[in-house]
């Protein structure tokens, strides 16, 4: 069985709009811990929409936050539409007594194979990326994505694939080189085999890329954001949105649990799924399913979670201390792959 999983880069314009609603959502926490925040936003070539709910009491400047976000990616004479409003007072009346932001599903996903208990091709596109990011090298941009196929059957890479930003005058195959060689140092780091095959911009060149190249909105990279494909996703994006919103809180909490399960050693591979119903604070279902790696039945296991964590809104938020997070460290290469965040410890 070959897999495939992919990540983006930090300059994808998609995360663009992730970085400027995840900007604006912190920088209301940090002021005002009451804040409802509900921001997507939207990119094309140097104009930027921001359109949601935000109730605050803190005043932010969006322009200023907008442009302090593009400016470290060569983007300057940026315009900015502001399309934000205030909470809907029929959301805020449930949350307020403690129930759920909205309805939906979210899943936690955990798996023994890397360190990190995450998905090792998942793993292995983001690893690369943020390798060749921290290079800063000058023939290199900032809008990039990496996937990588891996044989389950043969426990091998099978494909190595980077599509990289570059300036027009750069030397392809050095550019080449440069790629593969941070596909080499990744794999080795994960003591995988070095014979898989390299694709490095299949197109043959990249040079116009980020919003002038493409369209970016706010919650487009949902499952690069999670587990690469791997697991279920209940559909709902992160960016944006303070832990009011289930989508995001819950979905923290449900990774903490799956790996909490397969650290302690009660499964291999654990999924997990809470489903809420706006303005009810307990879930309405727990659901686990360890794919067999158990000797613990699905029902022992559902019992466990709801006797050792508080699963409505307020305790997750407690628990993770979700009101004092900086989610501008949540928002480029994955939610769930850095190992200071505290759903991670």
């Amino acid at each position: 069985m070959i897999f495939t999983s992919e990540q983006v880069s930090s300059g994808h314009p998609d995360k663009l709009c992730d970085q400027i609603s995840d900007v604006i959502l912190t920088e209301c926490l940090k002021h005002d811990k009451d804040s409802r925040v509900a921001v997507e936003t939207l990119i094309k070539d140097n104009h930027v929409v921001v359109a949601g709910e935000v109730s605050t009491k803190h005043f932010f400047n969006l322009e200023g936050i907008v442009k302090k976000v593009l400016e470290p990616y060569g983007m300057t004479d940026i315009m900015v539409t502001n399309l934000l409003g205030l909470q809907s007072k029929d959301i805020a009346q449930g949350v307020d007594n403690g129930g759920a932001g909205d309805q939906g599903l979210m899943f936690g996903y955990a798996v023994d194979e890397t360190p990190e208990y995450l998905p090792l091709p998942y793993v292995l596109a983001t690893r690369v990326l943020e390798k060749l990011m921290s290079l800063g090298h000058p023939l290199l941009g900032k809008d990039a994505k990496a996937q990588v196929s891996y044989d389950y059957d043969k426990n091998r890479i099978d494909t190595f694939l980077v599509s990289i930003q570059h300036t027009a005058s750069a030397d392809l195959d050095k550019v080449k080189r440069i790629v593969t060689e941070a596909m080499m140092s990744v794999a080795l780091r994960y003591r995988q085999n070095l014979d898989f095959k390299v694709l490095v911009n299949p197109t043959g060149r990249f040079v116009l890329g980020g919003s002038f190249a493409d369209a970016g909105v706010t919650g487009r990279k949902i499952v690069a954001d999670t587990y690469g494909g791997f697991a279920h996703h209940g559909g709902g994006a992160f960016s944006g949105k303070d832990p009011s919103k289930v989508d995001r809180s819950a979905t923290y909490m449900a990774r903490k649990i799956a790996k909490d399960i397969v650290r302690e050693g009660y499964a291999k591979r654990c999924e997990v799924q809470l489903a809420y119903a706006i303005g009810v604070a307990k879930p309405v279902s727990v659901y686990v399913d360890t794919f067999g790696t158990s000797r613990y039945t699905a029902k022992q296991l559902e019992g466990m979670i709801r006797e050792r964590y508080d699963l409505t809104p307020r305790g997750i938020i407690k628990e993770l201390n979700l009101l004092n997070v900086d989610y501008t460290k949540t928002t480029c290469f994955g939610h769930f792959t850095k190992d200071y965040l505290p759903w991670e410890k």
